[in-house]
């Protein structure tokens, strides 16, 4: 596995794709991807079955993460919501996906409660307040990178959020995220003030209020790390909604068996036959 900071001094963008278990955590390590995003809203998504509101907890967030990392060796940028509490409960935040295996910790400065950050109606906490949590989770951290994120575009502007990332970047933080920018001016106003000293993330959310573009392009702009966080799950709602509106209707799955992995191709993915021979190895 090459290491995150590695992956980071290349001259391309580093394109991370949304996961949200082992499933798609292996599934993206074997289409060749080089890193990984634990997206909390996938999470909130998949594993509730509700929207991201701030209602997943940092246990689930951990437990998914310790799911992922024993499965692929592959860098995971975890996002850790606002550190779920004050700068205590972020200090314990940053322990706990630390020995679950992040290389990346991504913390927001929202009120609670926090929502996606395409979603209209956030909050932002005071920039003070917010600072104290990072130091305290640069404190925390052993080996892992702090991201911090702004969301104070959508409630103070665009030059309030430059400032809160100027202040966040004064903390001592790895790495840069101002959520939801607007348009492409936006995206190259952010590049050209602070690209040339900390890493940049693009958030990509398929309909979200930033403009979808192909890493190339963004790493032309300036930014080093491009993240698709929530389309695996958009996408494999898409084909559920599909795949039980034919069931229902057809009662088999026939139509759909082009688009569909059969039980040998399924168990090939997920390497059946090679764990079925490491455990001959301990048969008597």
């Amino acid at each position: 596995m090459m290491n995150l900071r590695t992956l980071l001094e290349r001259q391309q963008p580093l394109l991370a794709p949304g996961v949200y278990d082992g499933l798609t955590a292996l599934a993206a390590q074997q289409a060749g991807f080089e890193a990984l995003y634990l997206s909390g809203a996938s999470i909130a998504y998949t594993r509730l079955g509700r929207s991201d509101i701030g209602l997943t907890t940092a246990t689930e967030v951990a437990q998914t993460l310790a799911h992922i990392t024993d499965r692929v060796d592959l860098p995971v940028i975890v996002d850790a919501d606002t550190g779920f509490g004050n700068a205590l409960n972020t200090k314990r935040t940053v322990r706990d996906f630390e020995r679950a295996g992040a290389a990346m910790i991504q913390l927001e400065d929202q009120g609670f409660p926090k929502r996606c950050g395409h979603l209209d109606g956030k909050t932002v906490v005071p920039v003070d307040e917010m600072c104290g949590k990072l130091r305290a989770a640069l404190d925390a951290r052993d080996r892992s990178l702090i991201l911090a994120r702004t969301d104070a575009l959508a409630v103070e502007g665009l030059d309030a959020a430059f400032e809160r990332a100027e202040r966040y970047l004064a903390c001592g933080v790895d790495a840069l995220f101002i959520e939801a920018l607007r348009d492409p001016e936006q995206m190259r106003m952010a590049c050209h003030r602070f690209a040339g000293r900390v890493p940049l993330l693009a958030n990509m959310v398929e309909g979200g209020k930033t403009p979808v573009l192909a890493a190339a392009e963004l790493g032309t702009i300036g930014f080093r790390i491009v993240i698709f966080p929530g389309g695996t799950a958009r996408a494999v709602a898409r084909l559920l909604t599909r795949y039980y509106g034919t069931l229902q209707r057809d009662g088999t799955t026939a139509a759909l068996r082009g688009e569909m992995l059969d039980f040998e191709g399924l168990n090939a993915l997920l390497g059946t036959p090679e764990l079925l021979a490491e455990g001959k190895r301990y048969e008597r």
